[in-house]
Order: structure tokens, then C-alpha cells, then sequence
């Protein structure tokens, strides 16, 4: 493929503050916006899902073998599908799209697919073969509970085909971002949920050993998220049929940055499933306490830095392609204050309101009290590092979209090594000393190599001049601490014991829960718009950003 750049475009030399009120639109916020309200109503659903999956199944060894063999061939989607493939295949895409048009569009979409999806098909028949195998190595733990490891893999063979139907899935879903048609990808994963929930209810009650309804509903999701992306493909017309192209040079461009992207873009991943490793070990439900915690902190994970993160990666490759520097600087800048501005007091919300939350939305039917305390602690944890998982989700599109993968990926060892040095150092004296939540060190370490992930990349970004912040950020993390403490101080007031949220009914937890969230946000919002920080700035902010998304074929 032709590596020929287009001259810069003209609004490369605009300057950085438009007029307000004039045609040039925050497409960004447009964009995130559709993107985050489909994922808050998944994540809704996920919430659902949760909720009965403790309600029905508890947490113990039962559930800790199928979150085990769930995150398996989520982790290897995370790395192969929507991480580094999706890094890799949407710069390309771009490039092709911008330079070359709809058909050459269409034929690298009918490559790729070819290819992955056959590279895919294999990996999926090695993955059953070598269950037993696959749940050694990521939860080694089980070995010493004979039942607990012959469930997991049990389990683990019937959601791992998931992979390759939900791999072709996120293939679909960046074709569709290139395009700035976000709607259809932010949609899709709703059927996951609507899937488990359905096994949950229903399908449960037909099977001997229940838990085997829900690994037969993960597989349905991922055939249904697939067939349910076909037809919108096809009124774009890009849908055509796959085929091998293994030695094209797009297809090998592909290849080429994907490779190193497997640990840059899955870091946080990779760190998850090393605290799933060394949870199997500690005491039973450990690994189920990691996961109520974790959805918690990716529910303001997903809902805004993952939106983002997927709207802002196409925007900057078409900004690298027209040579504007500046544009790129400026999109990465908005998009880094969007995010001291949200992941802030959600982590803050999180961290005082750890037990409410995980009490609230969890505690019913086979989820202990003692379970809601587990969780609350690794949540905790987890919310320390909110602000560096959502900053990642946009400073790693700062390299993949420039076609760089070898710096991300330097920087993601380091917070791996980090992170497996903290695990030791804060897990294991915590397990000797009787500390009756060692797993909440998981999360604590993961959350510090998180941050040092995000420190590391945003240092490279300003060192290489790709990200230059421009003025205001001193007075506007003074506006975010003091909005913060105006926001704590009431909540640390106001919030009961973990005894009394225990013995409330649902409904008075709902009404406590909402009242607390409500008055919250609403002390945040306003502290920042006393401080000067309303709608119109933020419009004006976000007005600073050409999103380029309507560019020409």
C-alpha cells in the first residue's frame, strides 16, 4: 500500500479558539456522547446481569470457576480482537479509506476478516483441546480443588469459541468507526448481557448443573453480536465475502503492528488476569470478589474513557494523515481534561462509597454480608487507579493511530513488572499477617501500575511534541480539588455504617444510594460552574478540537 500522505489541511492553521456558536460543531463530544449512552445502557444491563448472577449463584468456588473461564477468552479478545487488532486495523483502515476510497475500503475489510477469522478458527479448536491446560497457567490455584478445576474447564470449552465470533465482531465494529458510524459497535454488546441474563432465568433451570447455562449463553452472545453487525455492514456497503490474504502488504501492515500492540494495548488486562492467577490461591471467592469490584470500576471505565477512547483514535489518524500536528496535540489535550473531569470524582464516588455500592447492588439471595465487605475492599482499590485505566484509553491512541506500537509496548512491560513487584510486596505480607482481604493487594497493586502506565505515556507523548498541553491546566486542577472536597465532605458525613446498609431493606438502599450519587455529582457540577467551569466553557473547550470525521473518500 502506497505509504503517500495528503498535504495538511487548512484547518491545521486555523486558530485553536473558534468562535463560539458558529457551524463548527463538537463532533467529539457528538460522537462520545453516542457512544457512552449506548455503553451506560449495556452497562446497565451489565449491572442486571451481575446483580442476578449474585443473586442466583453467590460467590464462591461454583462462580469463581466460571469467571475464570469467562476471562480467558475475554482476555484473548481484549489482546487479539479489540485491543491490538483494533489498534493495528483502524490507522490502516483509515489510511486506505482516506487515500483510496470505498472499494479498496471493502476489499482490506474482506482480507482481514479472511485472515483473522481463519488465524481465529484455529486458535479457538487449540484453546478447547488445551482447556485443562489454559486453566493451570491463568488460575493455577485450582489444582488443589479437583471439582473446582475440572468445572472451570468444563466451562472454559464452551465459552471459548466465543473468541472468534466476537473477534469478527470487533473487525465489524472498527470498520464502522473508520466510517464514523459509532451507534452500531457501541450497541452490540448488549447482547451479551441480554444473553447471560436469559441463561440466568430460563436456561438455568434446564440444566443438571446450572452454572452450565451461562457458558452456553456466553457463546449464543458472541454468535448473535456477529450476525446482528452483517446487515448494517452491508447498507454501508462494506460487507463482502472474506478471504485469505495473509501475504498482502495491508494485511501484512496489519500484522506488522499488531504483534507488538498484544501487550501495549492489553496491560490492564494482562495485570486483571495476573491478580486472577494469584487470587485462585487465596481464600475461596476471591476471584468472584475481584469481579464485582472491577465491574463497578469499569462501569465509568466504559460508559465515558473507552467511549472516548474508540471515537478519538480515528480522529487522530486522520489528524496524522493531513500532517496537523496541532490538531493532533489539541485532541489529545481536550480529550485529557474531559477525563481529569469525570474519572476524578467517579473515582472519589467509588472509593467513599465502596460498600453502599457493592451492598446496594449485590448483597441478595447467595451474596453474603461477608461477600459485600470482600468486594467493598477490592473496590476500594480499585477506584485509586480510576484516573489512570481511563487516561490509558486515550494516550495509547496517541501512539497506535502515528503507527507507533514500540513505545506502548515498552512502557506496558514496565507496568507489568511493576505490577507483579507490588502484588509481592503488598499481597504476600498481607497474607502472613492474617489480613482477612488479601485480594484487595491485588487490586491496590494493579491500580498503582495503572498510574504509572498513564505517567509513562503521557511523558513520551510531551517529550516527542505530539502532546504540547496548552495553558489553563494548573487553574483547572485547582477547580477539580476544590469541587472534589466540596463533594466529600457531605458523603463521608452523610454515609451510614456498612452494618446499617446491611440490615436496610433494597428499596431503603435504592433511595439512600441515589440520594447520596444525586447530591454528589450535583456538588461537584456546581462547584466547578461557581468556579467558572460551566456548559459554555466546556462547549468551548470541546470546540477547540477539528474531528476531521467527514472527511472526502
Amino acid at each position: 500500500m502506497p505509504s503517500t500522505l495528503s498535504p495538511p489541511s487548512p484547518e491545521a492553521d486555523e486558530p485553536a479558539l473558534p468562535a463560539t456558536g458558529g457551524h463548527h460543531s463538537p463532533r467529539l463530544l457528538r460522537a462520545t456522547a453516542t457512544v457512552g449512552g449506548f455503553t451506560l445502557l449495556s452497562r446497565i444491563l451489565g449491572f442486571v446481569r451481575d446483580i442476578l448472577l449474585a443473586r442466583y449463584f453467590g460467590a464462591g468456588p461454583v462462580m469463581d470457576a466460571f469467571f475464570v473461564s469467562f476471562k480467558i477468552p475475554n482476555f484473548f479478545r481484549r489482546m487479539f480482537a479489540e485491543g491490538a487488532f483494533s489498534q493495528a486495523f483502524v490507522p490502516v483502515l483509515g489510511e486506505v479509506h482516506t487515500h483510496h476510497g470505498l472499494d479498496a475500503s471493502r476489499r482490506l475489510i474482506a482480507q482481514a476478516s479472511g485472515t483473522l477469522g481463519l488465524v481465529l478458527m484455529g486458535l479457538s479448536l487449540l484453546g478447547i483441546l488445551f482447556a485443562p491446560y489454559l486453566i493451570d497457567l491463568f488460575a493455577p490455584g485450582f489444582s488443589h480443588d479437583p471439582a473446582t478445576h475440572r468445572l472451570a474447564t468444563h466451562l472454559l470449552r464452551l465459552t471459548f469459541p466465543y473468541l472468534f465470533f466476537i473477534a469478527l465482531t470487533a473487525l465489524a465494529g472498527g470498520a464502522f468507526n473508520v466510517h464514523s458510524h459509532f451507534a452500531v459497535p457501541a450497541a452490540t454488546p448488549i447482547l451479551l448481557n441480554l444473553s447471560l441474563i436469559a441463561a440466568t432465568l430460563w436456561l438455568s433451570k434446564a440444566f443438571a448443573v446450572p452454572v452450565d447455562a451461562l457458558g452456553i449463553g456466553v457463546l449464543a452472545a458472541g454468535v448473535l453480536q456477529f450476525l446482528f453487525q452483517l446487515p448494517f455492514l452491508g447498507r454501508l456497503h462494506l460487507l463482502s465475502w472474506p478471504r485469505w490474504a495473509w501475504s498482502n502488504e495491508s494485511v501484512q501492515q496489519i500484522i506488522h503492528l499488531m504483534l507488538p500492540a498484544l501487550f501495549g494495548a492489553s496491560v490492564m488486562q494482562i495485570n486483571l488476569l495476573v491478580d486472577t492467577a494469584i487470587a485462585s490461591f487465596l481464600n475461596p471467592g476471591s476471584v468472584s470478589w475481584l469481579y464485582y469490584s472491577d465491574r463497578l470500576m469499569e462501569f465509568p471505565l466504559g460508559v465515558f474513557a473507552i467511549a472516548l477512547g474508540t471515537v478519538i483514535l480515528p480522529s487522530l489518524t486522520r489528524a496524522h494523515a493531513r500532517r496537523s500536528r496541532e490538531e493532533f496535540s489539541r485532541l489529545l489535550d481536550v480529550s485529557m481534561r474531559l477525563i481529569l473531569l469525570v474519572a476524578c470524582p467517579a473515582a472519589l464516588g467509588l472509593g467513599i462509597l465502596a460498600g453502599p455500592l457493592i451492598v446496594t447492588l449485590f448483597r441478595y439471595g447467595a451474596f453474603t454480608g461477608f461477600d459485600a465487605r470482600m468486594s467493598a475492599a477490592s473496590l476500594m482499590a480499585y477506584a485509586l487507579g480510576l484516573l489512570g485505566f481511563t487516561a490509558v484509553k486515550v494516550l495509547a491512541p496517541g501512539f497506535y493511530s502515528r503507527k507507533n506500537t514500540k513505545t506502548p509496548v515498552r512502557i506496558a512491560v514496565l507496568a507489568i513488572i511493576a505490577n507483579l513487584l507490588l502484588n509481592a510486596a503488598i499481597v504476600i505480607p498481607w497474607v502472613i499477617a492474617g489480613w482477612p482481604a488479601p485480594h484487595a493487594g491485588l487490586a491496590l497493586s494493579t491500580s498503582l501500575a495503572a498510574l504509572l502506565n498513564a505517567g509513562l505515556l503521557g511523558r513520551a507523548l510531551r517529550r516527542d511534541q505530539h502532546w504540547n498541553p496548552e495553558g489553563g491546566w494548573k487553574t483547572l486542577i485547582l477547580r477539580v480539588a476544590i469541587a472534589l472536597a466540596v463533594m466529600a465532605i457531605p458523603l463521608l458525613l452523610l454515609e451510614s455504617s456498612l452494618g446499617r446498609w446491611l440490615a436496610w431493606p433494597a428499596l431503603d438502599r435504592i433511595g439512600h444510594l441515589a440520594f447520596l450519587i444525586g447530591l454528589g455529582g450535583a456538588l461537584y457540577v456546581l462547584t466547578l460552574w461557581i468556579l467558572g467551569l460551566g456548559p459554555r466553557s466546556l462547549f468551548r473547550m470541546l470546540d477547540t478540537v477539528r474531528d476531521g470525521s467527514r472527511t472526502a473518500a
